[in-house]
């Protein structure tokens, strides 16, 4: 297992091209007359959508309390915003991570202007002057949420030549094969045949470990979950989408199903139909009596959904859960984290007390998802219900918030979290669609 840091990335490049998402296939399951009659009568989808395109319209950093452009963030409102940005600008910030690519492949976080790079570790490129990026190497979705994204832009633009551009004489194309190439150099575990981060909580990148917990140390506490290789078979089945050559696609093809069969073998858990939390591979960092496998990951799960592992009756327990979790912690939507929650100083750093940020927050980002993929899935009415606590919480508070608590109290300072409103709008026009 082996981290890379540079300080100065020339850059080498990725481009991540994603067949479309399984769990989104159309369903010929059809919406009663009544469910079409009342999503058509609902004002609140057509108040939510046009927020949502007005906030992603004026920029593409993650909010107003952030200045950099995140790639887990950017990948999730990326259709939106091929609708109402400027799309050579939306082509220049995708292109930009690629400025940043490591010579291994990897991909960092986010970059911002170069004059905010003031404290912790920032990357420079001779490609993008201009910028310092940063790395949070304690997850590993960076790559797969790149090709994820330039998956969605080309879909959704039809712009197939942005495949060719060249970054330092690479195309986006061959820089996107290099990004998947350093998943499995640099985070694949031969035992189990999947991919390896640091202990978070579900989709979190906060580890344990530090009171700031996102860089790996010697302290770290490697492990698998589902999360990080549900992200890696979606970019590989958009990467596969794209490209034209068939012995990369049967190539890309064959490692598609041992991810997904090697999921299926260690993190289902068949007696309690749910994703296990964690497989450690070098200890955990929780005390031994502790029953992590109590714990369902709701927005691991919702992720799971999209990259076709699990069944429509699972999906449909699976949402049943979600339910009861929602219903047992008191808080408004399936956006919750997890339920139950990791107790109260199992993370160092402070915003991780039970049932704040990650631990236990409800974060529409997520659960915004799920609701996606239950209309991907042909249940429109649990996805209508799911929607609906969300799209009041943007309107009582005129704004798309990072994360909420069980009282439904907007987190997070920023009321402009741009991801919240790009997996809003895509569910509420997945929903209208199937009127």
């Amino acid at each position: 297992m082996k981290i890379h840091f540079r300080q100065l990335i020339n850059g080498s490049a990725l481009f991540l091209i994603s067949m479309s998402f399984i769990a989104c296939n159309n369903t010929n399951t059809a919406m009663s007359p009544e469910l079409s009659a009342k999503i058509s009568a609902d004002e609140r989808l057509s108040t939510v959508s046009q927020k949502a395109e007005d906030l992603i319209k004026s920029g593409f950093n993650a909010g107003d309390g952030y200045s950099e452009v995140w790639i887990r963030d950017l990948n999730t409102f990326v259709e939106p915003a091929c609708k109402v940005s400027d799309t050579e600008k939306l082509k220049d910030a995708l292109l930009t991570f690629f400025k940043f690519q490591g010579t291994d492949g990897n991909i960092v976080d986010g970059y911002t202007a170069i004059k905010n790079a003031n404290g912790g570790t920032f990357f420079f490129s001779e490609l993008a002057p201009e910028f310092a990026a940063h790395k949070n190497t304690v997850e590993t979705d960076q790559e797969t949420s790149l090709i994820q994204a330039i998956y969605k832009y080309v879909t959704t633009t039809g712009d197939k030549d942005f495949l060719k551009e060249e970054i330092a004489g690479r195309s986006v194309q061959e820089r996107m094969s290099d990004a998947l190439n350093f998943l499995l150099k640099e985070r694949y575990n031969e035992e189990y045949g999947l991919l390896w981060g640091a202990t978070t909580a579900d989709w979190g990148d906060v580890q344990p470990e530090h009171d700031w917990g996102v860089y790996i140390d010697s302290s770290s506490h490697f492990t698998i979950d589902i999360y990080d290789n549900a992200m890696f078979l979606i970019a590989i089945d958009n990467y596969i989408n794209l490209v034209t050559d068939q012995n990369i696609k049967d190539m890309w093809a064959k490692t598609h199903k041992k991810i997904a069969d090697n999921t299926r073998k260690h993190l289902w858990d068949e007696a309690n139909q749910k994703f296990i939390p964690h497989i450690y591979l070098n200890g955990s960092p929780f005390p031994a009596d502790f029953n992590e496998n109590a714990i369902y990951y709701h927005g691991g799960t919702a992720v799971a959904i999209e990259a076709g592992l699990l069944s429509k009756e699972e999906i449909k327990t699976a949402y049943k859960k979600m339910q009861e979790n929602v219903k047992a912690a008191g808080v408004q939507t399936i956006g919750l984290t997890m339920y139950p929650v990791y107790p109260n100083g199992f993370f160092k750093n402070p915003g991780m007390h039970e049932y704040g940020y990650q631990n236990g927050g409800d974060w529409t980002w997520f659960g915004g998802r799920m609701v996606q993929q239950l209309v991907a899935n042909g249940f429109y009415d649990e996805a209508y219900e799911a929607l609906s606590p969300m799209l009041d919480r943007v309107i009582k508070h005129n704004g798309f918030y990072e994360w909420w608590t069980p009282a439904g109290e907007p987190k997070k300072g920023s009321g402009m979290f741009r991801g919240s409103a790009g997996v809003l709008w895509k569910a509420i026009k997945m929903l209208e669609e199937k009127k």
